[in-house]
């Protein structure tokens, strides 16, 4: 109990679930990508966002996430990027959402290549899946909120491994083949039309 939420434990923690990821290797992309986790995410990732745009990471910013898309878009215009170079999503409630309605929207005009901001405990598990449904992903993770207690800390770790594990042993990774996802289903396009989601 002590050493699980320890600073050593969260340090071994956070290894299992970063030692896999590629490092970002400083090519511009496609898209930045950025991901939404709730409010308590949302400043650090979208001030790491806007600083990756004025490097020249990508012209354009897409925001993905239910609740958070619109906010991070918001945010980013205050920061003073300017509006035509952002867009985004706000009907998914997951991070296989995230992927499936993310390549509905930005596959068709030609952006493949990516690069993906969320925090660093859930990285591991959105690089995979935004692979699976068709991107060249370069990943950015950001630390996880500095406000949060080791505790907190460590539970946000668990519930990553207890998601991985769940998609590994139900068969939801292989869902996202680059085959059923090169075009997006008629259903998504659909929701996105029914739901106005774009943002």
């Amino acid at each position: 109990g002590l050493i699980s939420v320890s600073s050593w434990g969260i340090q071994i923690s956070l290894w299992g679930l970063t030692v896999w990821l590629p490092s970002d290797t400083g090519a511009s992309t496609d898209a930045i990508v950025v991901l939404g986790r709730g409010e308590a995410f949302r400043d650090l990732r979208t001030g790491t966002v806007q600083e990756l745009w004025r490097a020249g990471r990508s012209p354009q910013i897409f925001a993905s996430g239910m609740m958070d898309a619109r906010p991070i878009v918001q945010s980013l215009k205050g920061l003073g990027v300017p509006g035509q170079n952002l867009s985004g999503e706000e009907c998914s409630r997951s991070t296989q959402e995230n992927a499936l309605f993310t390549a509905a929207l930005l596959k068709p005009p030609g952006a493949k290549h990516i690069l993906l901001v969320t925090d660093v405990a859930h990285m591991l598990r959105s690089l995979l899946i935004f692979r699976k449904a068709g991107f060249q992903v370069i990943p950015h993770p950001v630390s996880l909120p500095l406000q949060w207690t080791s505790l907190v800390q460590q539970r946000c770790l668990f519930r990553e491994y207890l998601a991985l594990i769940h998609y590994v042993l139900r068969g939801e990774m292989a869902k996202f083949t680059s085959q059923n996802s090169t075009i997006p289903s008629a259903a998504v396009a659909a929701k996105i039309q029914a739901w106005n989601c774009r943002v």
